[in-house]
C-alpha cells in the first residue's frame, strides 16, 4: 500500500506542476483531463500526507517522552498521534477502493408508480421533489425530462436529470421499489394503504460513450399531454423514440420545440443503452449494479416509507429513522452515507478473501 501511495503522491505532485505551466493551457482538453485526475487523487492523497505528518508527530512525541519536563505534554502528543494513525489508514484502504467510472457523473431518475393506484402517484411525485431539495442542498441543478401527471397532482412517470459532480455516487444505490404506508388523501376512512413506487437511477453518457444508428431510431411526434393548464402545448411538439433493436421507448414534451425534445430523449435513450451494455459487458458491474447493496434488485423492496409512525427503514443495510418528515423534505445524507459505507465494508471483505 505504501509504494502504491507514493506513486499517486508523486502523480499528483507532478499534475500540480502541470497546470502550474502557462503552456498547459493551449490546449484546453489537457486542462480538463489534469483537473479530473487531480479531483480524483486529491481525497486520498490530502489523506496519505496527513498519515505522514501523524506518524511524524508520532516520532516527535516519542523522542521527547524522556523529558521530564516535557514528559505530559508529549504524551498528550504520542497518544493522540497513535489512535489517529489506525483511523487514517482505515480511510486510505477505502479511498483506494476500486472507482465506480460513473461515480462523479450526472443522472437520469425515473420514477414510475407502481402499486396503489392514484395514491402510489401521489407518493411518485413526493419522491421526486425529495430527490430535488436533495440536490438543491447539495448544489446540484435538476432538469424535468418527461412527466406523465395525474389531475390529483401526482405522477405516473416523471424523469429527470441531476446534474452535478458525483451524482451518481450519491444517488445510484436508490434504485429498486420504495413501499410507502399512510393514509391516502383520497381515503375517506381514515385507513392506512401500501402502495409502491419504482425508481432507477441510470448514469448520463454523452454521444461519444453510446454510438445511436439514425436507422435505428424511430422518432413520433405527438401533442403534448398531463393535467391541463397553459403550460400544455396545442402543437405536435412533443417526441416519442423508439430504439428497434431493443424496443425501449422514451418521450419527452417539456420543451415548446420539437428539436429540444427530440435532443433530451436521445440524452434519455443514450443512458439507457450504456445500461444495458454495461451489465452485458461486465458481470460484475452488472451484478454490483443488481444487487445496489445487498440482494436487492431494481424490482425488490428498498425501502419503506411508514408515516402514521414517522419512521423510514431501509432494508437492504437495516437503517431505521425516526424523522420522515425530514428526509422527505430532501435530508437524504443520513441514509446516503450509511449506503455507500455499507458497499465499502462489503467491497474491502472481497478484497480480503483470498
Amino acid at each position: 500500500m505504501e509504494e502504491k501511495l507514493r506513486d499517486l503522491e508523486r502523480r499528483y505532485a507532478h499534475i500540480e506542476a502541470r497546470l502550474g505551466a502557462p503552456e498547459t493551457y493551449a490546449d484546453p482538453d489537457l486542462v480538463a483531463r489534469l483537473n479530473k485526475e487531480q479531483r480524483e487523487l486529491e481525497e486520498v492523497v490530502t489523506a496519505y500526507r496527513r498519515l505522514q505528518k501523524t506518524r511524524q508527530s508520532l516520532e516527535e512525541a516519542k523522542a521527547l517522552l524522556a523529558d521530564p519536563e516535557l514528559r505530559e505534554m508529549a504524551q498528550e502528543e504520542y497518544q493522540a498521534a497513535l489512535e489517529a494513525i489506525p483511523e487514517l489508514e482505515a480511510r486510505i484502504r477505502v479511498l483506494l477502493l476500486p472507482r465506480d467510472p460513473d461515480d462523479d457523473k450526472s443522472v437520469m431518475v425515473e420514477i414510475r408508480a407502481g402499486v396503489g393506484g392514484e395514491e402510489s402517484a401521489l407518493f411518485a411525485h413526493s419522491l421526486f421533489r425529495m430527490y430535488a431539495m436533495y440536490a438543491q442542498s447539495k448544489g446540484w441543478s435538476v432538469e424535468v425530462m418527461s412527466a406523465n401527471e395525474t389531475e390529483l397532482g401526482g405522477a405516473k412517470e416523471i424523469v429527470f436529470l441531476v446534474q452535478g459532480q458525483g451524482v451518481y455516487a450519491h444517488l445510484k444505490f436508490e434504485s429498486g421499489v420504495h413501499r410507502v404506508q399512510r393514509v391516502p388523501e383520497t381515503e375517506s376512512g381514515g385507513r392506512v394503504h401500501t402502495s409502491t413506487v419504482t425508481v432507477a437511477v441510470l448514469p448520463e453518457v454523452d454521444e461519444v460513450a453510446v454510438e445511436i444508428d439514425p436507422a435505428d431510431v424511430e422518432m413520433q411526434v405527438f401533442r403534448s399531454s398531463g393535467a391541463g393548464g397553459q403550460h400544455v402545448n396545442k402543437t405536435s411538439s412533443a417526441v416519442r423514440l423508439i430504439h428497434k433493436p431493443t424496443g425501449i421507448v422514451v418521450e419527452c414534451q417539456q420543451e415548446r420545440s420539437q428539436f429540444q425534445n427530440r435532443d433530451k430523449a436521445m440524452l434519455m435513450l443514450r443512458s439507457k443503452l450504456y445500461d444495458i451494455a454495461q451489465s452485458q459487458q461486465n458481470d460484475a458491474i452488472a451484478q454490483a449494479r443488481r444487487s445496489q447493496v445487498g440482494s436487492g434488485m431494481r424490482n425488490e423492496r428498498v425501502r419503506t416509507y411508514n408515516f402514521p409512525q414517522g419512521r423510514l427503514t431501509d432494508h437492504r443495510i437495516g437503517l431505521t429513522l425516526h424523522r420522515l418528515l425530514e428526509v422527505m423534505d430532501g435530508d437524504l445524507d443520513e441514509i446516503v452515507n450509511a449506503l455507500r459505507a455499507d458497499d465499502q465494508a462489503r467491497r474491502l471483505r472481497e478484497r480480503s478473501q483470498p
